[in-house]
């Protein structure tokens, strides 16, 4: 392709540079990742070797960093297609520049959350016996089939959006022609085509909605359908559901603010976005406490004997320091940044979402492991120190979530071209018709 013609970019020139063009930059991010990841899956393959041993899981601790992540991950997941899918119900206008964003990390974070079950299996061939042994009464085998069909809706729901632009750089010729040709399944954005795909898109919006809130839902239900004291709770479906949509709204607005420096995209994610998102993410955070006091008032309210030991052991025991920095992270920072219109700048958005997913982190740990860590039965406190194979797939799973999203801003546009284009050209007009038909009188 001729220099000149890479460099023809047009209107949306910042939304194809990143495509066409390729800096030492990528490459050495690409190998850095790719280097963690390996590490990672080496330390993983000595696990399947040696088995849990070589963990820090031991009794009673059964499950550590493995199901604290898997819960991390598919809970950071939901805030992707919700927001997508809500923001397009709503018909927000402002979504546009932020929906792909939102989706490609829904399949992403799925991917990943979806395989730490097989990591704490020890051995991966035992996922096998779902399929000979699985029973419905198993809440292992609902988590499964809800993943299972939230990481399809959601794929389907990235990819269908992406159709028009993947002919975009089809057309604009480029050395993977054949593999845009491919994908763009003969695209050429006729009248009867573009209202196919808003009608596929429309269906798939209001069905992946209820599918994503029972998804964490079925998650919470693993822990509150045992009478293991800390987790027995009719509360933790929503509170699972208001906590992955709060730890998924603060890494969304960490990948915008990351991507729009690094891609220079200042002029499509404005800071009128980051005020948004940030109210709502504001708005979680009180939710979020809520639910938090409302968990411990009625288990200290009831006065369980096992219960409020598991309550103090987090108070004021080994875990405190991890309870009340999930406190410190989750409540007070957003709350004390974000209240505050001179606190509420993009650094201040990236302060609050960084210390939101630890936060969220954390929570996950003060769930899994005090509740393991003092059983009912007369048996000694369990201590668990998770050792370097939990860190580096830890640490290897975020490797791959930078990788993944990475990889995908170098083959696809990262914001959806055709929808801009498509805002500038009827949003305003569908807008004004929208707000004449809200006010009083007669529409004129």
């Amino acid at each position: 392709m001729p220099k000149n013609k890479q460099l023809d970019f047009g209107q949306d020139a910042a939304l194809y540079r990143p495509i066409y063009e390729t800096g030492k930059g990528f490459y050495i991010t690409v190998c850095v990742l790719l280097a963690v990841y390996l590490w990672a899956l080496y330390l993983y393959i000595t696990q399947v070797y040696y088995g849990l041993g070589v963990t820090g899981m031991n009794q009673p601790i059964t499950w550590g960093f493995y199901i604290v992540n898997f819960v991390f991950f598919i809970g950071i997941s939901h805030a992707g297609t919700l927001i997508s899918a809500i923001l397009r119900l709503s018909k927000a206008e402002w979504r546009r520049p932020i929906t792909r964003m939102a989706e490609v990390i829904t399949a992403i974070v799925l991917a990943i959350g979806g395989l730490h079950p097989i990591l704490d299996l020890g051995r991966p061939d035992r996922m096998l016996n779902l399929l000979s042994d699985g029973r419905l009464q198993s809440p292992l085998l609902w988590d499964v089939t809800s993943i299972t069909a939230y990481f399809t809706a959601s794929t389907i729901y990235l990819y269908l959006p992406m159709i028009p632009d993947i002919a975009k750089l089809r057309d604009r010729g480029t050395k993977l022609k054949w593999f845009y040709n491919f994908l763009s399944w003969g695209w050429q954005g006729t009248a009867h085509q573009v209202k196919v795909l808003n009608r596929a898109i429309n269906i798939l919006m209001v069905m992946v909605i209820p599918i994503a809130i029972s998804v964490h839902t079925v998650i919470s239900y693993i822990f509150s359908m045992t009478l293991q004291p800390g987790w027995h709770s009719t509360i933790f479906g929503p509170y699972f559901v208001v906590g992955a949509i709060f730890s998924g709204i603060a890494a969304l607005l960490i990948v915008m603010i990351v991507f729009r420096k690094v891609y220079h995209l200042e002029e499509y994610l404005k800071e009128i976005h980051f005020q948004y998102l940030s109210t709502l993410l504001l708005i979680m955070s009180l939710l979020w406490f809520y639910f938090t006091f409302s968990e411990f008032l009625t288990g200290i309210f009831g006065s369980q004997t096992h219960e409020l030991h598991i309550i103090a052991y987090k108070f004021t025991g080994v875990y405190a320091p991890f309870f009340w920095g999930m406190v410190i992270c989750n409540f007070v920072i957003p709350v004390i940044i974000l209240s505050f219109k001179k606190f509420k700048t993009i650094t201040g958005i990236m302060i609050v979402s960084i210390s939101v997913v630890i936060g969220m982190w954390l929570e996950r740990l003060n769930i899994v492991v005090p509740s393991l860590a003092n059983p009912r039965m007369d048996l000694p406190l369990g201590i668990y120190i998770p050792s370097l194979v939990e860190w580096a797939l830890f640490i290897g799973g975020i490797a791959v979530f930078m990788l993944g999203f990475t990889m995908f801003a170098k083959f696809f546009p990262l914001i959806s071209i055709w929808e801009i284009e498509e805002g500038r050209k009827e949003s305003i007009k569908d807008v004004e018709k929208r707000l004449r038909s809200y006010l009083p009188g007669k529409e004129t």
